[in-house]
């Protein structure tokens, strides 16, 4: 189960960083995204990476502004979002799966629960 954390209601300009934490099983070897939805839209990928620390990528709206990292002791990724914007705000997703399928198709194994990132303008 993956189990993300750290949404809230933030300013333009501001700071939020998301969590999502693996229980009962390892996240490594494994690809990890980011993925946010907005009512009656479709998933977007935001962002992914291999456990083993490369392969990152980022979509072009966020790029420059959120960074995407794990940690391995505590078996958890993390997206940092910076210069947020009113657009940003979404149900963030983390994901898990193959970093290849997830970067080339955006399918994935298993979905974290959402948490809500609301940027204020």
């Amino acid at each position: 189960q993956l189990q993300a954390s750290g949404g809230g209601l933030v300013q333009a300009g501001g700071s939020l960083r998301l969590s999502c934490t693996a229980s009962g099983r390892t996240l490594t070897g494994h690809g990890l995204g980011w993925f946010r939805q907005n009512p009656g839209k479709g998933r977007e990928f935001v962002a992914a990476m291999r456990w083993s620390g490369d392969m990152i990528n980022y979509a072009d709206s966020v790029k420059g502004r959120f960074t995407i990292s794990r940690d391995n002791a505590k078996n958890t990724v993390y997206l940092q979002m910076n210069s947020l914007k009113p657009e940003d705000t979404a149900v963030y997703y983390c994901a898990e799966g193959n970093i290849w399928t997830m970067l080339k198709t955006r399918r994935v194994d298993y979905w974290g629960q959402g948490t809500q990132v609301t940027v204020s303008s």
